[in-house]
């Protein structure tokens, strides 16, 4: 079977559709059939690195972003969606996939489109609470529609639409992440800024580091040549001279490992991703959400906290001060995390991909 997925820009569009690849790939080899796996995404984006490393072939097109509003750019976007949909077109011609997936993302939406021409059938996943300008168009050229939210069922046809929740990369107990372990007692939380890393988090965490490292150790996930130097065990940073050495440790990016982190964790900070959010849910992890300002993040980040199953912290409202007073706030309360824990697992009805599998292979 020939899957074609679509996805890229950041790796919100790519958790989803990585973790269905892992669970297609399962499913067809125990019925002895082979899966062919293409991918196509954008140039610059984070993904290539992970989908290759996935073990799935990986072109670049071109991608433009669909605007709402007057800009200048849309003129060479407009440009770069024809070449898109050109590029699309042939190779599919080429592939000749029997289905292609997609989480949205702008790169995504030529090939839904020439795909649905060429009479392949297009499944669209919505994973966010509000859904983007992308997944508005291609849920005209949908067969089906996934959503992984109760609440996004009425915001597609509902005879198309369907709850599937929200699948989760397949994960190993063998891990290979080093110099793990602190050497003490502290609890040890986990702070993120999503796939590409965000200037905004790191340098609050950084301008935090001295009252932080205090009660608490630290592993804090940069982003892509955002880390600081690890190996120095004094080193100035906003002006103070920290000793982090003992208890914060910092990595610019981690693929599987990822999963022994947030097991190890007490408590995770993090942007509102759905994808990092659904495995944090996954393993009823606590967490401080921080939302990319004026994005769907936002959404997703209210979302949880309504159903108190995250903190949801304003990045334009954050100090230090209230930063640190919040993290020690909620590692002291048992009841608290126990509760948001138990309340993040319940948000999605299924993580393991067989709903989404079975709405494909149908």
């Amino acid at each position: 079977m020939k899957i074609l997925f679509a996805g890229g820009g950041t790796m919100g569009s790519v958790s989803p559709l990585l973790a269905m690849g892992q669970k297609i790939k399962t499913e067809l080899n125990q019925r002895n059939q082979v899966a062919e796996f293409l991918w196509l995404g954008t140039k610059n984006g984070p993904e290539r690195e992970v989908v290759e490393k996935n073990n799935i072939r990986f072109l670049v097109i071109a991608a433009g972003k669909l605007r709402r509003y007057f800009d200048w750019r849309n003129v060479l976007d407009g440009f770069n969606i024809f070449m898109a949909m050109w590029q699309s077109f042939f190779i599919l011609i080429k592939f000749r996939p029997q289905v292609i997936l997609t989480a949205g993302s702008f790169v995504a939406v030529p090939v839904a489109v020439v795909g649905w021409i060429l009479g392949i059938p297009v499944f669209v996943h919505q994973q966010d609470v509000e859904f983007g300008l992308a997944n508005k168009i291609m849920a005209f050229f949908a067969k089906k529609i996934t959503v992984a939210l109760e609440k996004s069922r009425c915001d597609f046809p509902a005879r198309k639409t369907f709850l599937v929740g929200n699948p989760i990369r397949q994960f190993s107990n063998k891990f290979q992440i080093l110099n793990l372990k602190f050497q003490n007692t502290l609890p040890t939380i986990l702070i993120l800024g999503g796939g590409t890393g965000a200037l905004a988090v790191n340098e609050l965490v950084w301008n935090s580091l001295e009252e932080l490292t205090k009660f608490c150790n630290i592993i804090h996930v940069t982003g892509k040549y955002k880390a600081i130097n690890n190996e120095s065990e004094i080193t100035c940073l906003a002006g103070r001279q920290v000793n982090y050495k003992e208890n914060y440790k910092s990595f610019e990016f981690l693929n599987e490992e990822m999963f022994e982190v947030m097991q190890n964790s007490e408590l995770v900070i993090s942007r509102a991703g759905m994808g990092f959010l659904t495995e944090l849910a996954y393993f009823s992890k606590p967490t401080i959400i921080i939302p990319m300002p004026k994005t769907h993040q936002e959404a997703n980040a209210k979302y949880f906290d309504a159903k108190n199953a995250g903190v949801y912290l304003r990045q334009t409202e954050l100090t230090p001060k209230i930063f640190v007073t919040e993290i020690h706030t909620l590692l002291d309360d048992e009841n608290k995390k126990k509760d948001m824990g138990k309340n993040m697992h319940n948000i999605f009805i299924d993580y393991s991909g067989e709903k989404f599998l079975a709405e494909i292979l149908n």
